[in-house]
């Protein structure tokens, strides 16, 4: 028997690279193929999925039949994410360089919840941290954490701001948030233990942001009622309209309450990078905590999402642990423990995907990438306008437009069922993927560009497409 025979989980190094070049032979040609592919295919996903239903196999499969599995069956069936076409959702591009480091990560393997486990590793993951504080204009004092996306940030932000500013007994506790937040901040009140009743939703204006006048009226009320206001969610990029809230007139507010600002920037906080970002998200530095997901706007493979709060300490006392078992905390403000800041102690090295990708193409490839997707947005938008019929719903802020199609004499379930066919027309020629969205009562269908793969070129086919599909419709 071969020492391989006898251990068959330690691969020798022919091994490992044999799987490593014969994975990166179908890796490549997907990866060159994606703009070719169409930008979704689930026809038959039902009979795919039930095809795949197996009992744990006891022996091994061939590795080139698994890749066949993966890259002829499975794979190709489902939302091309990671195509250029893909303009729906929030998109999330996937880039190379962080599958790159997720092999580096995954097979050194190293524990990062505490600094003493791997002093150098965790330091390039606060690294990345502090790059991104200091992009939210945030001070030196602020910390932060990588996490599985903006879900378990805002989780987490909504944790330390009730840990913060309410009393063990916090169910008298109410948080704000505009008609526009997303989903995931009303989970993560839940989750935090609160009353569904006790999240306020504000209306929004004309441009989809939430109303000052409102937000300040519904706290005066909440007070005289014996309730205790604590929180206000600001959005930087909501995901019906990509709308961005006045920072600087809610920051004021919060201040002169005593309120946590949390700004909920999932899909928009990275276009800080550029000078139109910033001018957009004004006031954001004010806020106490931001969420922030590199999956979306640095192009990263799902999974990553970031909390940063301006006081470290803050973050640090809602979520510290203490056990025997655990080696001493650091007690030096330069270095950090992981697990003091997270909910999590066991923990993915995710901050080689984030580091690695911008020490091989420095931040000012991400923020050209930025830039052009904010272009492609108001020259798809500029197009949209010359099309007869179409409406444009909500103006981009960032690189997010919504619009739909009118027709005389349509009342709006009319027109929403007309829409609902415009979409399925325009997709139906999957060289690109939109989703809609309802906004106050209105079937609208948006545009969002936010992968690296997006080009003019697939833009000018997605708008050809709108205007075949509207042609058709006249």
């Amino acid at each position: 028997m071969t020492d391989t025979d006898a251990h068959p989980l330690e691969l020798t190094g022919p091994q490992m690279r044999a799987l490593v070049d014969a994975a990166m032979d179908r890796i490549v040609s997907h990866v060159g193929s994606l703009p070719g592919q169409p930008s979704f295919d689930v026809e038959g996903g039902a009979e795919l999925a039930r095809s795949l239903v197996e009992p744990m196999p006891e022996e091994g499969t061939a590795f080139e039949e698994i890749l066949d599995l993966l890259f002829e069956r499975v794979v190709p069936k489902s939302f091309n994410t990671a195509g250029p076409g893909y303009l729906a959702y929030i998109p999330g591009g996937g880039i190379f360089h962080s599958a790159l480091a997720d092999l580096i990560a995954g097979a050194v393997n190293r524990y990062t919840g505490v600094w003493l486990a791997a002093p150098g590793l965790v330091q390039l993951e606060t690294n990345v941290i502090r790059w991104f504080c200091d992009m939210a204009g945030y001070p030196a004092a602020a910390r932060g954490v990588l996490t599985t996306g903006g879900s378990l940030a805002n989780l987490s932000a909504i944790v330390t701001a009730r840990r913060e500013k309410l009393p063990s007994n916090f169910l008298d506790g109410t948080l704000y948030v505009s008609d526009q937040v997303h989903d995931s901040v009303t989970k993560a009140a839940t989750l935090a233990g609160f009353p569904p009743e006790s999240v306020r939703q504000v209306p929004s204006d004309s441009a989809f942001r939430i109303r000052i006048d409102d937000l300040e009226r519904r706290i005066v009320e909440d007070r005289a009622a014996g309730r205790t206001p604590f929180l206000v969610v600001a959005s930087a990029g909501t995901v019906n309209t990509g709308a961005v809230d006045d920072f600087d007139a809610l920051a004021s507010i919060a201040s002169g309450q005593g309120l946590w600002l949390h700004a909920d920037a999932a899909y928009g906080g990275f276009f800080l990078l550029t000078e139109r970002g910033r001018r957009a998200m004004r006031g954001l530095d004010r806020t106490d905590s931001v969420t922030l997901d590199p999956h979306k706007g640095l192009f990263l493979p799902y999974g990553t999402g970031s909390l940063l709060v301006r006081d470290g300490a803050a973050l640090q006392r809602a979520h510290a642990l203490e056990g025997a078992y655990l080696p001493e905390m650091r007690q030096e403000s330069e270095f950090v423990d992981f697990c003091q800041f997270s909910p999590e102690l066991s923990r993915a090295f995710r901050g080689l995907r984030v580091w690695l990708p911008f020490k091989l193409a420095g931040v000012g490839a991400f923020r050209r990438n930025l830039d052009e997707k904010l272009d492609l947005t108001a020259w798809a938008t500029r197009q949209l306008r010359t099309i007869d019929g179409i409406e444009i719903v909500a103006e981009p802020q960032l690189s997010v437009v919504a619009f739909r199609l009118l027709q005389p004499g349509l009342d709006q379930q009319a027109t929403n069922r007309l829409n609902r066919d415009l979409l399925e027309r325009i997709n139906r020629r999957r060289r690109v993927y939109l989703t809609a969205t309802t906004v106050r009562g209105q079937f609208v269908l948006r545009i969002c560009v936010l992968s690296f793969r997006t080009h003019l070129d697939r833009m000018e086919q997605g708008l050809e497409d709108i205007r075949q599909a509207v042609a058709e419709l006249s």
